[in-house]
């Protein structure tokens, strides 16, 4: 679809105000402290002090400013304007020297020329993507020789169920975009806004090979039967900051995380 890029940016600019005020993103607790980054995607950081690091789809910010009060010195970037507009606003208030840059994924080599030890995305971006070996070409442009590629995401098992989770509805391929319309959001099921968006699902191949094609080789790959967020319906929360679907259990993958390094040559 030619026009995704601006009914997704619309959908993205729409959510920006009632995620800022929800539960899910507790802003209160992060402008006092909170780190929002979680121990799958911290794992595979390690230590990032003094490291510079492009993250691609950071929404307003949080992941990103965390990122930059563990000492990292951090770009984020995301598609949507009011999201930027937001990051910057929070990263003022929390008082870190985080960079924010409104521009979608593809075209950011176009506005940004600058080379990072680590390129940092997760949960729910490349579904917004239609081109992943686009994607890897971007990861590879940003990435200084041996510099390293740390991912998680949502498993693209979960995308194939229907919201209530009680039926197959969706390929697990990427056989052509995803058109729907959303009433509220996943960080508020009950915001008033509704809001048509394009998305595609990626198969963990794909992803997997668009990385070595562009020689971006991989190093470490993890499956989680949890997740680390509340974002679907119908979830338990089993242990303290872990959630899983009641009616599958520990049965299928909900998370997976991988770390993957450039070539020198």
């Amino acid at each position: 679809m030619e026009n995704y890029l601006e009914i997704n940016k619309n959908s993205w600019n729409a959510k920006v105000e009632p995620h800022l005020k929800s539960d899910f993103y507790f802003v209160d607790e992060f402008l006092k402290g909170r780190n929002s980054l979680n121990s799958i995607e911290l794992d595979l950081l390690g230590d990032i002090s003094g490291k510079t690091i492009l993250h691609l789809q950071c929404h307003f910010g949080q992941d990103s400013i965390s990122l930059s009060r563990l000492g990292a010195k951090v770009t984020g970037i995301d598609l949507s304007d009011k999201a930027i507009e937001a990051a910057k606003d929070l990263a003022q208030q929390c008082g870190t020297d985080t960079e924010f840059i409104c521009s979608d994924v593809y075209h950011l080599p176009v506005v940004l020329d600058q080379k990072f030890d680590i390129v940092f995305t997760s949960y729910g971006t490349i579904g917004w993507l239609p081109d992943l070996d686009q994607w890897a070409k971007v990861i590879n442009h940003f990435l200084k020789p041996d510099g390293k590629f740390v991912m998680a995401e949502f498993h693209p098992v979960v995308w194939m169920f229907d919201d209530d989770f009680k039926e197959v509805t969706y390929n697990y391929f990427n056989e052509k975009p995803i058109v729907e319309t959303y009433e509220g959001t996943y960080a508020d099921q009950s915001a008033a806004i509704v809001q048509e968006y394009v998305m595609w699902n990626h198969s963990l191949s794909d992803v997997l090979q668009s990385l070595i094609a562009n020689k971006i080789l991989l190093q470490d790959f993890r499956e989680f039967d949890w997740s680390p967020y509340p974002c679907f319906k119908h979830v338990d929360e089993f242990e303290k900051g872990k959630w899983r679907i009641p009616q599958f259990g520990n049965k299928i993958p909900l998370v997976y995380a991988l770390s993957a390094q450039k070539k020198s040559s």
